[in-house]
């Protein structure tokens, strides 16, 4: 495939030396941007799934951490947000038209990949939204010899005494000619711009939330804010749906901090209950972004992946 030079931001917590951006086209016409750290010697490449609302550069902090590990890492900004092709007039609105179409984007992921030829054997890091679309790429038999999962979202965390709103808006809301709109308590501010430190539910890290806040108001072009009530709407679809699957029968270990607050947990536990040759692993204290909480955790997390993906290669 033909892949392009992109902008790769590097002012602002880089990642290791040697990484650099590309666009790549999707299937429909779409234009993604994916970013890479090429390591000399790597013992294999993770495929770094972001999640919502997130940017490659976020992930600079975890290509460090698996350089230092024997290898490469890629990642991707998925369509409507970082630097991909946003889809709504305003761009600060979350949306997807359907979730099959990240699924394209993965493909445009894969294919990039091989085209930079990214040492093998691959790898799965999924977190939260990229999850989801992690579970049905693996499902659908994505070519990893092992995933790791965290703070998945395979379930949407709403407000018990909100919950069949939610979903009644969802639909209605689309036929209504008014799916792109944001649902109520959400906003297009991001997250870590509108919200204190103080008892946030990434990170219980200072500094990792200070990072967060350090790259979004250097590059206000890579921020977004809620969901749209399309993407809403999508997203109890696909989360509902791949509920009902089996696991596929690869080595999968997921992660979640024990004060996860964003994602559905109860659908965490009934999976990975399921998952021949998975397990989960909870993570003390932890907020939603595990990659990304206090030193201590963040090593004990990567020192579990690390395990995972080498081992799957030995045995």
């Amino acid at each position: 495939m033909d892949l392009t030079d992109a902008p790769l931001f590097t002012d602002v917590h880089p990642g290791p030396d040697g990484g650099a951006a590309h666009w790549a086209m999707t299937s429909d016409n779409k234009r993604v941007r994916v970013g890479h750290w090429p390591l000399a010697g790597a013992k294999g490449t993770v495929l770094l799934f972001p999640g919502r609302t997130e940017y490659i550069e976020k992930y600079g902090v975890t290509a460090r951490e698996f350089a230092q590990r024997g290898l490469a890492m890629i990642a991707i900004d998925w369509r409507g947000q970082g630097l991909a092709d946003r889809l709504l007039s305003d761009p600060l609105v979350g949306h997807v038209d359907a979730f099959s179409d990240y699924q394209k984007d993965v493909a445009a992921m894969m294919r990039a990949a091989r085209a930079l030829n990214l040492p093998r054997p691959y790898f799965l890091v999924a977190h939260s939204m990229g999850g989801c679309i992690g579970l049905r790429a693996v499902m659908e038999g994505l070519g990893v010899q092992a995933a790791a999962f965290t703070g998945p979202m395979w379930g949407i965390y709403v407000k018990p005494q909100l919950r069949t709103l939610a979903r009644v808006l969802s639909r209605v809301m689309p036929h209504l000619g008014k799916g792109h709109l944001l649902p109520p308590g959400t906003k297009t501010q991001p997250y870590v711009l509108s919200d204190p430190f103080e008892d946030n539910m990434l990170t219980t890290d200072p500094e990792m939330y200070a990072m967060m806040q350090d790259q979004l108001a250097a590059h206000l072009e890579l921020a977004l804010g809620g969901p749209s009530y399309v993407w809403l709407r999508e997203a109890f679809a696909e989360t509902d749906h791949l509920a009902q699957r089996a696991a596929p029968n690869l080595p999968a270990v997921t992660w979640l901090g024990s004060n996860e607050r964003i994602v559905g947990v109860p659908r965490i536990h009934e999976r990975m209950e399921r998952w021949k040759g998975g397990r989960l692993e909870m993570v003390p204290g932890g907020e939603h972004e595990v990659l990304m909480e206090t030193t201590p955790l963040r090593k004990s997390v990567f020192d579990g992946i690390e395990k995972l993906f080498l081992g799957s290669v030995a045995s």
